[in-house]
């Protein structure tokens, strides 16, 4: 699927302009839908309130609250007794607790999502607080990490991650594992390499399946970094499954995206210096030891000067290369150093706040845009129209536009 950004949506991009005109109005039906559901009685929970004050701005705001109230319902007892309890113990850095809570953000069950959302709030609450009294800087740091198979990117967070709890940092791991096509299994082989790391009390790995997102970064990952920053977690690494022009989706989440790459690559390496170096904020040449030295001395000049005919993404910082050995740990103190002067670097200008900022505009998108094809696909004529037409695309009768164009109108026609 190709994902596409909030203007080329809005404007109807790589799209004909009859099936935009339909997108637009199924976009319409279930915004009007939830919008006018009604509301319940109980008092909205404090955590989801804002200070929106003024005319037309306090009307918007209140069709706003009329679809959250809407979305999460009265809990019942168990359910308050539940999200207190998982509250409680994740803002005190209980990693039990936090492992249940990202449980309930991943479920696909509906009322257990809603339940997630409360959590949510409650402990974007507390971090906006903590934030607050921080003079409106992140209390946490965001990396994530990406690299072709075979870079050592296990390797180098377990590394990395015991150097920081050795100097008393608290580093969360959101290890996302490539999941079966047929089976829809997942080896979670990321945590099993980790030993060290996750033995270390002041350490929390989360291996994830991607369950064929794009990206392969699942689309409550965004969430988890949030969870891990509530629990205390000043350092939180976000490890891709591989690289490619659609594999940097974490890139739109993290302070910090950190590109691993081996030496001696060979010419399959050329196809990702376009595609993903160009988000890259920082590039790791690995298993700079031994041998491998000279290989990687002749990659990081190779890097560099890359990086040189691409245009820069901060006024505040140039992406820089540098070499490293998980093996032998030379060039790992150096590697993090370089990564605080990035963060320092783009929390003295700004950058950092207004990249946030807009990161959770673009996941807002995506998530509609996941929400709204799955309500167009549950849709009862869409589902009793499909396997027809379906088959008549694999026979080769119609064409795949012509049926999506039937398909769409199946929709609007019997929708209000």
């Amino acid at each position: 699927m190709r994902y596409l950004s909030t203007e080329q949506l809005v404007r109807g991009q790589f799209l004909p302009r009859q099936i935009c005109h339909k997108m637009r109005l199924l976009l319409r039906h279930i915004t009007s839908t939830v919008v006018s559901s009604p509301t319940r009685t109980r008092p909205f929970h404090p955590g989801l309130s804002g200070g929106i004050t003024g005319g037309h701005v306090c009307h918007q705001w209140r069709k706003v609250s009329t679809a959250l109230s809407q979305h999460i319902q009265d809990l019942s007892g168990p359910e308050e007794r539940l999200l207190n309890k998982l509250y409680g113990g994740l803002i005190g850095g209980q990693r039990a607790s936090l492992a249940e809570s990202i449980t309930l953000v991943e479920t696909q069950h509906p009322r257990k999502k809603e339940l997630a959302q409360v959590l949510l709030q409650r402990v974007l609450a507390y971090r906006k607080e903590q934030e607050r009294r921080n003079d409106g800087k992140p209390v946490a740091f965001r990396v994530g990490l990406s690299g072709p198979p075979g870079a050592g990117k296990s390797s180098f967070i377990e590394v990395v991650g015991k150097m920081l709890t050795g100097r008393g940092h608290k580093v969360s791991v959101l290890a996302v594992d490539p999941s079966s096509c047929t089976t829809g299994g997942s080896l979670m082989g990321d945590k099993t390499r980790m030993t060290e790391l996750s033995r270390d009390m002041d350490a929390f790995i989360r291996p994830s399946p991607t369950s064929g997102t794009l990206g392969g970064v699942t689309r409550t990952t965004n969430e988890a970094i949030v969870l891990c920053e509530g629990a205390g977690y000043d350092v939180v690494l976000v490890e891709t499954v591989g690289v490619g022009q659609s594999e940097f989706a974490v890139a739109d989440m993290v302070d910090m995206f950190v590109l691993l790459i081996p030496p001696a690559g060979g010419d399959e390496l050329q196809g990702i210096k376009r595609g993903i170096i160009e988000r890259a904020d920082l590039v790791v040449v690995t298993k700079s030891d031994g041998d491998l030295v000279a290989p990687a001395r002749r990659i990081q000049t190779e890097y560099t000067s890359a990086l040189k005919l691409l245009r820069r993404q901060s006024r505040s910082w140039n992406p820089k290369v540098v070499r490293a050995s998980s093996h032998s740990g030379e060039g790992i103190p150096e590697v993090w150093a370089r990564m605080e002067s990035y963060r320092e670097a783009m929390l003295a200008s700004g950058e950092l706040q207004v990249r946030r900022r807009a990161q959770q505009k673009v996941w807002m998108w995506s998530l509609i845009q996941e929400n709204v094809l799955a309500h167009f696909q549950h849709h009862p004529s869409v589902r009793e129209a499909l396997p027809h037409l379906e088959q008549r695309v694999r026979r080769g009768d119609i064409s795949p536009g012509l049926a999506s164009d039937l398909l769409l109108k199946a929709f609007l026609s019997s929708s209000p």
